[in-house]
Parts: C-alpha cells; sequence; structure tokens
C-alpha cells in the first residue's frame, strides 16, 4: 500500500489503517476534548469542567487514546495530589483544526437541524 497515495486507503474496509483513525474521530468525546484542550494545557480537573456531561471514566479512556494515538500529551508532576496536565501535540493540533470546521458547521446550520427535527416530529 502506497502511503502517499490517500486514494490507497479504503476507510470502508475493516482492516484499513485508516478505519482506526475515523472511529476514533466519531467517538462522543473525541472532538470536544480537542477542542477544549485547543487553546491550551489543561488538568484533568479543569477540562472535566470544561467538557460538560462527560464522567471521569470517559474523560480518562478518551484522553488515553488520543495519547496513545499521538494527539495529546500528558505530563505528570510529583505533587501530592499527583498533578497532571493535558497538551495537544502538533498532530492534535491540525486534527483540532478540522473539528473546529464541524463546530463551524453545525453553529451556521443548527437552525436548519432544528426546524427539520421539528418537521419530521410533526410528519412522525
Amino acid at each position: 500500500m502506497d502511503t502517499n497515495d490517500p486514494m490507497a486507503y479504503d476507510i470502508f474496509d475493516l482492516n484499513c489503517p485508516s478505519r482506526a483513525v475515523f472511529d476514533r474521530l466519531g467517538e462522543r468525546w473525541t472532538g470536544l476534548v480537542l477542542l477544549a484542550l485547543k487553546p491550551g494545557t489543561l488538568r484533568f480537573s479543569e477540562l472535566r469542567r470544561q467538557v460538560q456531561g462527560i464522567t471521569q471514566k470517559m474523560l480518562t479512556q478518551t484522553l488515553r487514546g488520543l495519547e496513545r494515538d499521538g494527539m495529546v500529551s500528558r505530563t505528570v508532576y510529583p505533587t501530592v495530589p499527583v498533578t497532571v496536565e493535558y497538551t495537544l501535540t502538533p498532530l492534535g493540533h491540525s486534527l483540532s483544526a478540522a473539528v473546529d470546521v464541524l463546530r463551524a458547521w453545525a453553529i451556521e446550520h443548527i437552525d436548519e437541524i432544528d426546524a427539520a427535527r421539528a418537521e419530521y416530529e410533526q410528519a412522525g
């Protein structure tokens, strides 16, 4: 497979490496965590406060996945209690830019989406 040729990848193929990346993007909290970290480094508790509704377990899992994929770096400081900070890597910053486009699209089209939902519910 020629890794320089995007057409060499088939995102629909279960075994395609690009599929794993696409799956990560489709996770519920990934985009929100990336956007929360875009302005800069945050401690775990700050990040949890910013991303309302996320549980401690889900934030931990999301951060581990993003760290494993090289999008987030984790720094541990030997304080009591231990301080842990998370920062986007350059790879994470490039992905957060794409997520920012999705956020802008959602804001631009929310009225149309709300109208479509209301129409759907009324017809149903």
